[in-house]
C-alpha cells in the first residue's frame, strides 16, 4: 500500500506510528537522498516492506506491482496531485483500489475531484475493531489449517512429544507458546481507540470566575497565561494574509482532532493571532500543527504570553440631550 500525506514531517510521523504497532512501514519524502529512496522502494517491490508513506513529489514515475491500494491520508490541494496519485496502482491492466480520506471542511475539493475525474467517490464505512479483530483471528486460523494441510510434521511432532514429557507441559500450553513465537511482538488484536472528546479536557467555571483568575497579579516571566484551564498560543499568519477565525478553527479541528467548543478567544492582529486551546495538549499534536498551512503560510504555532484580546464594542449612540454636570463645590 502507498500512503500520501502532504508533508515531510506527516511522513516520518505515520510511519513511526505504523511501526510501533507492527507493520512494515517506511516513510519516503524529497528530503531523503537517492540511495535510501531506491533502496525502500526495492524493499516494497520485494515484499520486505508492506506500507510506504510518501508525499507527492517523492512517489513522482514510482511503479510498484505490489501496490494494490492507494491511500490519500492527506487530501490533495489539487485535483491533478489526486490524479497522479491513485495512477500509482491499478497500472498495466492490474486491479487497485484508492481510498480518500475527507475531514468536513474539505467537501469542496471531494466535488473538484469527482468532477475532474468524472465520477462519484462512493462513502466507505469504517470497519469496526470487533470487526477487524474477527478479521484478524479468522485469517490465524486459517494459516493453522493452510499448515497442517502442507505436512510434514513428524519431526516437530517428535521434538514437541520430547519437550512435553521433558517438563510435563500440556500440549496445549505448548502450542500456545509456539503460536506467541510466530506472533512475535506484533499484537493479534486491536485495542479499541478512546473516544476523541476524552482526549482534552477544559476545567468547567462560571464566566465571571475564570475571567478574574486571568487578572490575578502580574504573569512570571516565561511561564504561559493560564485561565479556566486554557493556554494562549501565538499563529505566525495574520490579518495581511487574509486569515479568519473560520479558517483557524476549522486547521486546529481538522489536525488535532479537538472539538470546536474546545477552541477559545481567538485575536487576529495584523502579522500574528492568538488563540486560547486546552492546556498540557500533547507534543506530537502542536509539532503536527506548526506546519499546517493556513491561507498558504505556515502557522507555525507556539506558547504566547500574550492574551487574546476581547472583541471591541461598539459605542453607544447618543441619546437626546447631553447629561448636565454637576457643580462643583468652591
Amino acid at each position: 500500500m502507498l500512503i500520501f500525506v502532504r508533508t515531510r514531517i506527516a511522513t516520518t510521523e505515520l510511519a513511526e506510528k505504523l511501526q510501533a504497532r507492527g507493520f512494515a512501514a517506511e516513510a519516503l519524502n524529497g528530503d531523503m537522498a537517492q540511495k535510501d529512496r531506491e533502496r525502500k522502494i526495492t524493499q516494497l517491490k520485494n515484499g520486505k516492506l508492506d506500507l510506504l508513506v510518501a508525499t507527492d513529489v517523492a512517489a513522482r514515475g514510482l511503479d510498484v506491482d505490489r501496490i494494490s491500494h492507494v491511500l490519500n491520508f492527506d487530501i490533495p490541494h489539487d485535483t491533478e496531485a489526486y490524479i497522479h496519485r491513485i495512477g500509482r496502482t491499478g497500472r498495466a491492466g492490474r486491479t487497485g483500489d484508492a481510498i480518500l480520506f475527507v475531514a468536513p471542511r474539505e467537501q469542496r475539493m471531494l466535488r473538484a475531484i469527482e468532477q475532474a475525474t468524472r465520477q462519484e467517490i462512493a462513502q466507505l464505512e469504517l470497519p469496526s475493531t470487533e470487526r477487524v479483530n474477527n478479521k484478524r483471528i479468522a485469517d490465524f486460523k486459517q494459516s493453522i489449517s493452510d499448515t497442517l494441510a502442507v505436512g510434514e510434521l513428524d519431526f516437530m511432532q517428535n521434538l514437541l512429544e520430547q519437550y512435553q514429557q521433558e517438563h510435563a507441559i500440556p500440549a496445549i500450553t505448548v502450542a500456545a507458546a509456539l503460536a506467541k513465537m510466530t506472533l512475535g511482538d506484533a499484537p493479534l488484536l486491536l485495542q479499541p481507540d478512546p473516544p476523541a472528546s476524552t482526549r482534552f479536557s477544559r476545567e468547567k467555571e462560571p464566566r465571571q470566575q475564570r475571567e478574574g483568575k486571568g487578572k490575578q497579579g502580574p504573569k512570571k516571566e516565561g511561564k504561559p497565561k493560564l485561565f479556566g484551564g486554557m493556554q494562549t498560543y501565538r499563529i505566525s499568519v495574520g490579518r495581511k494574509d487574509g486569515v479568519k477565525p473560520g479558517n483557524i478553527v476549522g486547521a486546529i479541528t481538522n489536525e488535532a482532532g479537538l472539538d470546536g467548543q474546545h477552541i477559545g478567544n481567538i485575536s487576529i492582529e495584523n502579522t500574528y493571532c492568538l488563540v486560547d486551546l486546552p492546556a498540557g495538549m500533547p507534543d506530537d499534536i502542536l509539532n503536527g500543527l506548526k506546519s499546517v498551512k493556513v491561507c498558504g503560510k505556515r502557522m507555525d504555532i507556539a506558547l504566547s504570553n500574550e492574551q487574546p484580546r476581547p472583541k471591541a464594542r461598539k459605542p453607544s449612540a447618543p441619546s437626546g440631550k447631553p447629561k448636565r454636570r454637576a457643580p462643583t463645590g468652591a
